[in-house]
This record gives structure tokens, sequence and C-alpha cells, in this order.
């Protein structure tokens, strides 16, 4: 492919470009959904494209095409330049990106077994089987049956006119269950596993999907969904709040990861409750949490979602401090947007969803760094308070200040021990006042989990992140708010 990327980038630097770096990406999806029995959803999809972006006159120009042949890339690339030098035709200041060093370098990731060299026939198998059961186990009031799998696989060339050329191969695997219990009388409720609506995924091959046992947790989930139909209603009062970490995952998405693309903070991506409340004028200045918040966006971590060798840009995965003892002191950008606010380096967070999508700053894997307490720890010295556990609902703002959430399932703590059951819980809080009150935060269940459904931009792409977290001890949180959340944002 090189000989493609070389035509593509002397193409661009006859007809006028000082910039140009070209993206040459394939992709292959795989997706089943087994609903009540039938199945909802099977996909499998292959594209292959590339990207060119350029600088020319001091604007940015982007094309692409899926059809990938010497003539079209000529093409496309004279068409990038063009678009490019009408950009800057209406700028007032020409595009500028901080430094970075060109390389040729490789990177892949690690997996025991290769997701698309499992047959289709025998995921569809696992998935059947446990929407089988889930329906067995008590048909009268189990009514609602879900299970999914997903495999999916990048293979991105990346080369620039500073001399880079980069390749990567990244893979993920993942899926989960759902169950909706219905009882004469009470409101539908769902549980799911392993934590989320369509299961969690990792950076790894098909052996990750295999260790969740999907089939050994059929009858826990199951009569979890039950029992909340019998439970009594989340109170409505401030009291001290758990978070574990499959629903933490997406306060930090939601109250962390947007709020720190710096795109959103420049107002040049409002999509989706976009901009921020943590504006440039607050770096190094804002108390977003307590002393035990310490937030990272790092796309080095092994087996999470925002973990690759190098972005978009070509520039090298590195871990990124953005919350560091509860003080607000970094941002999650890009090669142009660092350079609009003085950083010296970008953070290595542009990415694009498709060869023909333009990159943007987008979340890798967001995580709330261990803290020193153990689970069963945290829960022992809590004398009263709520569990809270699988997102449900979620509602935030623009600003990314005031939120809700609710979740699927929750637990009453008393004298340090878990109790009851409780349902439709929901929590709501302003984001510094949230995490200010944060005083614990477990180390011996701290996962990185993951989503590749997180949506930004318009038009509209969706990207594969991490989060890394434990469970966490929060206090004076009201809880129990009776109106449903909804989501306004991207994450589906």
């Amino acid at each position: 492919m090189r000989d493609l990327t070389e035509k593509a980038l002397e193409t661009c630097s006859k007809e006028g470009a000082s910039y140009a770096d070209i993206r040459i990406v394939t992709i292959k999806d795989e997706d089943i959904s087994i609903k009540r029995g039938n199945i909802q959803a099977l996909n499998i999809t292959n594209i292959k494209g590339f990207g060119i972006r350029t600088i020319a006159n001091g604007g940015l120009g982007f094309a692409g095409s899926y059809l990938v042949t010497p003539e079209e890339i000529k093409r496309v690339a004279k068409l990038a330049v063009r678009i490019g030098k009408a950009s800057g035709a209406t700028r007032k200041k020409p595009i500028e990106f901080v430094d970075v060093k060109a390389v040729e370098d490789s990177y892949k990731t690690p997996f025991k077994k290769d997701p698309f060299s499992v047959p289709t026939e025998e995921k569809i198998e696992i998935l059947v089987e446990v929407d089988k059961r889930l329906k067995e186990y008590n048909p009268d009031v189990i009514k609602m049956t879900q299970s999914d799998y997903r495999g999916h696989r990048e293979e991105k060339i990346f080369a620039s006119t500073e001399g880079a050329y980069i390749t990567q191969q990244i893979t993920f695997a993942g899926g989960g269950f759902s169950c909706t219990a219905i009882s004469p009388g009470t409101q539908p409720q769902r549980r799911s596993f392993p934590g989320s609506f369509r299961g969690n995924f990792s950076a790894e091959g098909y052996e990750y999907f295999e260790s969740l046992n999907l089939l050994e947790n059929v009858e826990k989930t199951a009569k979890e969904a039950i029992a909340l139909t019998e439970a009594k209603a989340c109170p409505t009062e401030k009291t001290t709040l758990l978070i574990d970490g499959h629903q933490l995952m997406l306060q930090i998405h939601e109250s962390c990861g947007h709020p720190t693309e710096l795109d959103r903070v420049l107002g040049t991506e409002a999509a989706f409750a976009g901009t921020s409340f943590m504006t440039p004028d607050l770096l190094g200045k804002l108390q977003y949490g307590s002393e035990h918040v310490n937030m990272v966006a790092d796309s080095t971590s092994l087996t999470g979602l925002g973990t690759y060798g190098y972005d978009d840009e070509g520039v090298k995965a590195k871990k990124v401090d953005l919350v560091r003892e509860g003080l607000f002191v970094g941002y999650q950008s890009s090669r142009e947007t660092a350079a609009i606010i003085g950083l010296e380096e970008s953070s290595a967070g542009m990415r694009a969803d498709n060869p023909q999508k333009l990159p943007l700053v987008r979340m890798v894997n967001i995580n709330l760094e261990p803290g020193d307490w153990k689970r069963d720890e945290i829960i022992a010295d809590t004398k009263k308070g709520i569990l809270m556990s699988t997102n449900k609902s979620w509602s935030i703002d623009d600003k990314r200040l005031n939120f809700q959430f609710g979740t699927e399932i929750a637990w009453e703590i008393v004298n340090g021990e878990i109790s009851n059951i409780i349902r439709s819980p929901t929590y709501t809080a302003i984001t510094p006042e949230f995490w200010g009150s944060m005083d614990a935060h477990s180390k011996d269940d701290w996962k990185l989990l993951g989503t590749p459904n997180c949506g930004k931009g318009q038009p509209g792409q969706v990207m594969y992140v991490g989060h890394g977290c434990g469970t966490a001890r929060f206090h004076n949180v009201r809880v129990g708010i009776t109106k449903e959340a909804t989501a306004t944002d991207g994450v589906q």
C-alpha cells in the first residue's frame, strides 16, 4: 500500500498543500442479536476505503472514497486540496498543528483466538441457548429476552507528508444478555449481564466472549429481574451512594470524558449535548472533585477499547492526567486544538469510525485510578446508604454540569451490610459537587469496561471507548427522583 500512500501525498504537495495525511482503512464487523428466540440482527460488514486530510492556504480539507485505486486516490487528493484552499479563504487565522515525531511503526491488538476464525453458527448457538434458558426460567414472568455478540476489527495504514508510515490492527469482542420481568400491577424490570444492556467488550479476541460465561449467569440474572418486580421503590432522600463499576463507567463517561474533549470546550463540536463547563480559564484552578479523584485519559491500557498504538493523526498513544487529586489539570486534544490553547502536544485522541469520516477528538480509556479500599471494606464502612448498579437511563445538560441517572437495580446498605433490593433507583447531582463528595474508591474490583457505542459529531460517528473503575462512595446525594431520566447524548 505504500505506493498508494506516496501517490496521495505527492499529489497533495504538487497541488499546493503544506501538509497532508492519508488513512487507508479496512473494517470488518460481526453483530449478532437474538431476541425472544429469533434472530433480530445478523450483520456482517466489510468496509474498505481511504480518507485524505490536507492543509492548504491555511485551511483544512478532507475527502475520501471507498474505491482504493491509484486513479481514485489522485482524484480525491486533488479534491481535498481544493477544499482546504476554499476553507482557508474564509479563515481569519491559518490552522496550526503542534509538532509530532513522525515515525514508521506498527501496532496490533494482542489476542488468543481470532473472533473471525470462529464460525458464526457457533456464536448463534450460544446466544440461542442463553435466550432459551432465560425464557424457560420462569416463562410466566420473564417476558422479554435478548442476547448479543459483536466482534470487530480495523486495519489501518496512516502516512503523512511529515514522514510517518504506521500500520495498525485493532480487534475487540464481547457481548451479553438481558431479560425483562413483568408481573401484573408492576412496572417491567430489566436485568442485564455483564453490566450493560448489550454486554461488555474488551480489546481481546473471542476468548473474552467465552470468559463472560453467559450461560452460567442466566439464573442469577433472571432471579434479580423477578425480585425487582416485588421490590420496594427507591426512597426519595439524600443519602450515601455507592456506585459499582458497571454504573460508574457511564458516570465517568458523561461527567468527565465528554467535558474534557477540547473540541467541545472550544465550541467546534457541540452535537449530542455538546460544549463543556471545563473551560481553559479553569485549567489548573477548578476543584473538580475531592482529593481522592484521579482521572486519566490512557490509550495505552491493555485490553481497553480506547487502546491503540497511534491515533488518526499519527500521534503515539499515551497517558494524560485529566484530574489529579481533585484538581482539573488536562484535556483530551488533537494537534490543532492543542495548538489553539498553547499546549505543547496532543493527547493522541483523534479517531474516526470510518475511512470517509474526518477524525474527531474522541475519548480513549477514561479511567478513575484505583483507590486504597476494597469493595467489601467500603460497604462495611457504610452505616446507611444505597448501592446502585447497571445504567438504565441518563440525562445531562449541554455543559455537563447537571445530571440524572437511573440504574437497573440497587440494594440498601444497613450497618455495613447489603440488604434489600430496591427497584427504579435514580440519583441526581451537579458534577463538581458530586465528585467532591467522593471519599472512597476500590482497587480489588477495579477493571477496564468497554462500550462500543459512544456517539459524537455531525454527521454522526460511533466510537468504541473504555473506562477503568471499581466501586466508589459519594455522600449526601439526592436519590429517588420520580421522573424517569432520558438519554441526551450519543451512548447507545
